[in-house]
């Protein structure tokens, strides 16, 4: 089962790991995503910047699946 990961908007991928502590550092969640160990509704993503919206599954290689999920929804 997925954790849900509230936040306000739009938020990166890197970014995203941090906040969903996943990793504690920016060259933490680069390095995740660059060793092919994080997947996005499925699909293997190497982009950082990779912009998630609500409703997107973050799946991470031996640490979790997380959902996105905006205050808009939680209102």
């Amino acid at each position: 089962m997925a954790k849900d990961i509230l936040i306000r908007d739009e938020i990166k991928l890197d970014q995203f790991l941090k906040w969903s502590r996943v990793t504690s550092t920016g060259g933490q969640s680069k390095l995740l995503i660059a060793s092919d160990m994080v997947r996005v509704n499925g699909r293997l993503e190497n982009r950082r910047s990779r912009k998630l919206k609500h409703g997107d599954l973050v799946e991470v290689e031996n640490m979790g699946s997380f959902r996105v999920v905006t205050e808009q929804e939680c209102s």
